[in-house]
């Protein structure tokens, strides 16, 4: 059934598969999924939902809003913080579920352990794995964040890669990956967010914070990475309380979790000021309703930066480089790293060039068109439609 090639230990296939198994790990992966699992499940292919999250329950609410229905839930929180205790484990029961399933291929996305796991195990198996979001990098080999190391080992052994760009298809070609096993597809985040702003309407929580903005420019602050937790964190916080203070027609937002490191420094620095809340974490819809509406985004959060292009709103990262390629090059992003006083500077330059906020929205397509789901689907299943066959110029150039 399947043409197994001994380079890099990929495993192939050569006839299109009936039943297909996705793993699931984080939040952004359940997201970028659900627009695949929805298309695939219109084709009539057979899938298992795995959910190797490992805080299982902590993700019911989203699979619940995304209508996911996960076969197998394989928690992995309980085997505690060892490493080597948790592959191993997880390694073992996710073996007995794909020995008992026998899929004809198991999809990963992404860049997580959860990733790494599956794909291993897969491919101990003589399973093919595809990677969605194969080429995700920052480009700095001197730095490599855990999750680009795990993206790394995941197309070690994936048959085929789904990229989001072309400049992304010529890194994987760098690698040594071979042609036909590359595919540019787009995003599927921009799927996820563009049906969601089509079919969703704010909540009753996101509608207050809409009127309490009405009339103002909103800054959105999304931070938690662990580039910016300690010393690094107040200062970019007092940067943004100035900024606010300078300028009457600002306000910001800051969702954050009330017990987490963040908070306590989030509250020294922000409390008190009336064009500054700080609210808990919204879920994917509501968050996406009040991203849409935003001036500014401040942020060190990867994810996030997919849809911030499509919305083509500016954005300072705080962070070094991404591993977003189509963010990193669009123009509408601009890196300040650890830097407070770099912060300060980027922040005045957001209210001053014109011309940086006309690149942000000219760059609402690089990240592909919305239709990423269906071209994987017409690459799994060997069809071809027409409608999706093809990328927009600017995203395949």
């Amino acid at each position: 059934m399947f043409t197994i090639i001994f380079i890099n230990s990929i495993i192939t296939m050569n006839v299109k598969p009936s039943k297909i198994l996705v793993c699931l790990g984080t939040c952004s992966e359940l997201i970028k999924f659900a627009p695949v699992i929805k298309a695939l499940e219109e084709r009539g292919v057979e899938l298992v939902v795995v959910n190797l999250s490992r805080h299982a329950g902590l993700r019911q609410p989203l699979l619940e809003l995304l209508d996911i229905s996960v076969d197998h839930h394989l928690e992995t929180a309980r085997f505690g913080p060892s490493v080597d205790v948790l592959g191993g484990s997880m390694l073992d029961r996710l073996g007995a579920v794909l020995e008992s399933v026998k899929p004809d291929l198991v999809l990963v996305q992404g860049d997580t352990a959860s990733d790494t796991l599956a794909s291993v195990a897969a491919g101990d198996r003589g399973i093919p794995v595809g990677h969605l979001d194969a080429a995700q990098h920052t480009g700095n080999l001197l730095r490599q964040l855990p999750a680009e190391m795990h993206c790394r080992k995941v197309r070690r052994g994936a048959g085929h890669h789904f990229v989001v760009t072309e400049s992304d298809r010529r890194t994987l070609l760098d690698e040594g990956r071979a042609a036909d096993s590359i595919h540019v597809v787009g995003n599927t985040a921009v799927d996820a967010l563009r049906q969601t702003l089509a079919s969703k309407r704010p909540s009753k929580t996101v509608e207050q914070l809409q009127q309490w903005a009405a009339g103002n420019r909103l800054v959105l602050l999304s931070t938690h990475g662990h580039e910016n937790f300690g010393e690094t964190m107040s200062p970019h916080l007092r940067a943004l309380r100035e900024f606010i203070e300078r300028q009457p027609d600002l306000c910001l937002v800051f969702p954050v979790h009330k017990k987490s490191a963040v908070c306590a420094a989030a509250a020294a620095e922000l409390d008190g000021h009336p064009r500054i809340r700080m609210i808990d974490p919204l879920e994917y819809f509501d968050f996406t309703q009040l991203l849409s509406g935003a001036w500014l985004v401040v942020s060190d959060f990867g994810d996030i930066q997919e849809e911030v292009t499509t919305l083509g709103i500016p954005m300072i990262v705080l962070r070094e480089s991404s591993e977003c390629s189509e963010t990193a090059g669009c123009g509408g992003a601009r890196f300040v790293g650890g830097s407070p006083g770099r912060l300060r500077e980027m922040l005045q330059t957001a209210l001053m060039d014109e011309v940086w906020h006309q690149t942000a929205s000219r760059s609402r397509d690089l990240s592909g068109d919305g239709h990423a789901s269906e071209r994987i689907c017409d690459l799994l299943l060997g069809t071809r439609s027409t409608r999706f066959a093809s990328l927009p110029l600017r995203l395949a150039a």
